[in-house]
């Protein structure tokens, strides 16, 4: 599960720093804003991958993709690009979950 739902955060930390640079050509936001905000989440999204084996990162994460829908207000694709990074999140978490049970039922059968 820490692979997919780290490649998740990956792919946000990139998403998030070119809707930045989108959000830079308003004229009712100052760079110092758009980077604090978008700095913050980019570093999230840093942090998030090395402590996805602890408690409540997940939800952090789920945080972090309501977070991502919410910022479409300002960059209106981000409404679309948040909702495909929750869907993502939610497959990365599912998906995950089942590969580490299939492993760790493989691994009671060979030993």
């Amino acid at each position: 599960m820490r692979t997919l739902c780290a490649s998740t955060l990956i792919g946000e930390f990139f998403v998030i720093g070119f809707a930045g640079l989108v959000a830079m050509k308003q004229d009712d936001l100052t760079a110092g804003t758009v980077w604090a905000v978008c700095g913050a989440g980019m570093l999230l999204c840093v942090l998030l991958c090395g402590m996805l084996s602890r408690p409540g990162a997940l939800t952090i994460g789920w945080a972090l993709q309501i977070a991502l829908v919410v910022s479409g207000y300002w960059v209106g694709t981000m409404y679309f690009l948040g909702v495909v990074f929750a869907a993502l999140w939610w497959a990365s978490i599912h998906f995950g979950r089942k590969i580490d049970e299939a492993k760790a039922r493989h691994s009671a059968q060979v030993a």
